[in-house]
């Protein structure tokens, strides 16, 4: 079988006979890599599927889905794990993948499904110290330490022809799969991409019995699965594992979903014994915090179609430089930036000389313009010095001028706020109108920052 010297993107695969700067289809710079790829002729005259009309497929329902026994990622998946799809789980590593997926696999032996575990990067032995100590004993799970992703194809093949076929297959990870016929190394961008298409192929296969498959993807620096961007695109599913080794809790969020919404995310708490899901992450988020200290604003976000309370802060120092620092952790820093700029030219803060500092506390990160109103209050407690009410909840979207706009889901914001034990509420005017609020919670509608910090400070 011939060879070719090809240079491959890194970032979305793009093939070149040479190798040159800029990628020709991404745009992206010093992207090229060089691979050496088989090239390899197939047959297909014999390998072709008569078209069917639309009405003749057969009918599919969602009792398709495999449900993993964890309800919280059930959400994210809308429902469960679908029949005969690929997905795709990316995480840093140590992130807690491999713990995650055991714990899928034991609770599909407690309903009776049969599961196959492929490690390129344990043994056996190694998978069992792991299931011992997190109480994982089942006879459902099949354990195959391999790297030839050949060995790993045939193994699904035969596996289905058994009693108990396994429907879902777990692949840890596609950086160490590994296809013979090229040769290039293990989690290079051929690899990656070669071991991925045939994973594709084989779930996709027409068969009596179909398996879905879950792959687990490393994670870069710069925080995108390692391999092609074109990986992403191959697959069904894409879910990012994310969450600090040094904290607790993990988050799961969908970032693609062909059979669904990415509309969800699902909380869990890293405990010794493996994962443990979080049904009110509100309050996991705000345990701790500080009561009566300046800087320091509650604020209602949304994870999709969650409503999440999260903890701003801010800190306010003067500056010994002519230029002020900025910093942002958990939050838009331009959005920050322009937020103290408007702060300043609207509420007359003298922000030029004052050092800034944001963080969400518990290491969430809002994306949301919804939070702007809290962030202006956690800037002005800590410039006046001056603490915020610790039982009053605030949130609105700030606009250039200093007024509050309207943001979506604002009842179910309150009722959030309401549901932990906050007692006042501070939002934009535009919400008032019809608004249904809970009893025994106080109600404040403002049109612009000046009498969002009148009410507060």
């Amino acid at each position: 079988m011939a060879e070719k010297t090809v240079y491959i993107c890194k970032s979305c695969g793009y093939e070149s006979g040479k190798w040159v700067g800029r990628c020709m289809d991404c745009g992206q710079y010093n992207s090229l890599e060089k691979s050496v790829v088989a090239a390899k002729r197939q047959n297909v005259a014999n390998k072709r599927d008569l078209p069917l009309r639309l009405a003749e497929v057969s009918e599919t329902s969602e009792g398709s889905r495999i449900g993993t026994g964890l309800v919280e990622l059930d959400k994210v998946l809308n429902g469960g794990v679908v029949e005969g799809s690929l997905l795709l789980l990316g995480g840093d590593p140590g992130i807690g993948k491999s713990t995650l997926l055991l714990q899928i696999c034991s609770n599909l032996d407690r309903n009776g499904r049969t599961c196959l575990y492929v490690s390129g990067e344990e043994s056996p032995r190694q998978i069992k110290m792991r299931a011992d100590r997190l109480g994982i004993g089942a006879e459902n799970i099949y354990i195959l330490g391999e790297t030839d992703i050949d060995v790993v194809i045939s193994t699904i093949e035969h596996l289905r022809t058994t009693k108990n076929p396994p429907e879902i297959v777990m692949i840890d990870s596609i950086q160490t799969m590994v296809n013979t016929e090229l040769s290039s190394a293990p989690g290079s961008v051929v690899q990656i991409r070669e071991c991925t298409a045939k994973l594709m192929r084989i779930a996709k296969a027409n068969t009596a019995t179909s398996s879905a498959i879950m792959v687990v993807g490393h994670v870069t620096k710069e925080g995108a699965i390692a391999g092609p961007r074109l990986l992403e695109h191959m697959v069904d599913t894409v879910l990012y594992f994310e969450g600090e080794r040094t904290e607790r809790y993990r988050i799961v969020r969908a970032v693609k979903n062909r059979f669904g919404s990415t509309n969800e995310i699902a909380i869990f708490e890293m405990q010794e014994k493996g994962l443990v899901e979080i049904d009110n992450p509100s309050a996991y988020m705000l345990a701790g915090r500080p009561l009566n200290v300046s800087g320091s604003v509650i604020t209602c976000c949304l994870e999709g179609s969650r409503p999440i309370l999260a903890e701003i802060q801010a800190l306010c120092s003067l500056s010994q430089f002519g230029n002020p620092r900025r910093t942002a952790t958990g939050i838009d820093y331009n959005r920050m930036v322009m937020l103290i700029a408007v702060l300043e030219k609207r509420a007359g803060a003298k922000m030029a000389t004052y050092d800034s500092y944001v963080n969400v506390a518990g290491g969430m990160k809002i994306a949301e313009p919804a939070s702007d109103a809290a962030l202006i209050a956690a800037l002005a407690s800590s410039y006046k010095n001056r603490h915020i009410d610790p039982h009053t909840m605030i949130f609105g979207e700030v606009g250039l001028t200093g007024e509050l706009r309207a943001v979506t889901m604002a009842e179910r914001r309150i009722f959030e706020a309401h549901k932990l034990g906050f007692k006042s509420c501070i939002l934009p005017t535009s919400h008032l109108k019809g608004l249904k609020k809970p009893e025994k919670m106080e109600i404040y509608g403002v049109s612009n920052i000046n009498e969002l910090l009148e009410i507060l400070l």
